[in-house]
C-alpha cells in the first residue's frame, strides 16, 4: 500500500470514532455511562428508549473503542473506556456551544433562568474543599455515587434534600454537583437551597469532567 493510500486509510478510521458520536442519544448514552458501569436495560430507561435501540448505539460506540462492556448471565454492562473519552465528548460539547449559534439558543432555552446560578470552577471547589470552606453536596443517585465521587461529598438525591435542608451548615457554602453541565439536578438544588436561605452555587461541570481532569476521587 502506497504512503497516501495508507494516510487515507488513517483518517478514515479515524473518522470512526466522529462517526460514532454522531448521534445525540449516543451522546446522552455516553454522559449516562460516564457516571458508572450499567447494564443495557437501566440505560435504556434512563434514556427513553428501547432497550434494542439502546443495544445498537452501545455496539456502535464499542466498536469505535468509546465504551467496553462485560457480560454477567443475562445481562451486558457497560463502562465509558477511559477518561480521554470523556475529555473529547467534553471538548465536542464545548466546541458546538462556542461556534454554534443554535446550539448557544438552545442551552438558554434548556436552562432558562437556572443559566444565571453562578457556577464553581473545578480548582476553586477544590482548594475551598481542601481548606474546609465549603460543603459539597452530590445530588445524584446512590448508585452513581458509590462508583465515584468528589472526596468528602455527601449524598443527597435531589428528592430527599428538602427533608435534609435543616441538616446542613447555615454558615458555610455549599456546592453542588451532578451529572454533567446539562444535568439539571444541581441547578434545581441550587435553587431549592437558596430559597431557604443557605449560601448554594453549582459546579460548573459535573463529576465525569471532575475525575478526567485528574482531580481527587472517593
Amino acid at each position: 500500500m502506497s504512503t497516501e493510500a495508507t494516510k487515507r486509510e488513517l483518517y478514515q478510521s479515524i473518522a470512526k470514532v466522529a462517526q460514532a458520536l454522531a448521534s445525540g442519544n449516543r451522546l446522552q448514552l455516553l454522559e449516562f455511562i460516564a457516571q458508572g458501569e450499567r447494564s443495557v436495560d437501566a440505560l435504556a430507561a434512563m434514556a427513553g428508549v428501547t432497550v434494542a435501540n439502546a443495544s445498537q448505539h452501545l455496539q456502535a460506540l464499542r466498536r469505535a473503542g468509546l465504551v467496553a462492556a462485560r457480560k454477567d448471565g443475562q445481562r451486558v454492562y457497560y463502562r465509558v473506556a477511559g477518561d480521554d473519552v470523556v475529555r473529547l465528548y467534553h471538548g465536542l460539547r464545548t466546541v458546538a456551544e462556542s461556534r454554534l449559534a443554535e446550539v448557544r439558543q438552545l442551552v438558554n432555552e434548556f436552562l432558562g433562568d437556572r443559566g444565571a446560578l453562578e457556577p464553581v470552577q473545578a480548582d476553586e471547589l477544590l482548594a475551598r474543599a481542601k481548606k474546609g470552606l465549603v460543603t459539597v453536596l452530590d445530588v445524584r443517585p446512590p448508585d452513581e455515587y458509590a462508583a465515584g465521587h468528589v472526596p468528602g461529598a455527601i449524598n443527597v438525591p435531589m428528592e430527599k434534600l428538602e427533608d435534609y435542608v435543616a441538616k446542613l451548615p447555615k454558615k458555610r457554602e455549599i456546592v453542588a454537583y451532578c451529572r454533567g453541565p446539562y444535568c439539571l439536578m444541581s441547578f434545581e438544588a441550587v435553587a431549592m437551597l437558596r430559597k431557604r436561605g443557605l449560601n448554594a452555587r453549582r459546579l460548573e461541570d459535573g463529576f465525569p469532567e471532575w475525575k478526567a481532569a485528574g482531580l481527587p476521587v472517593e
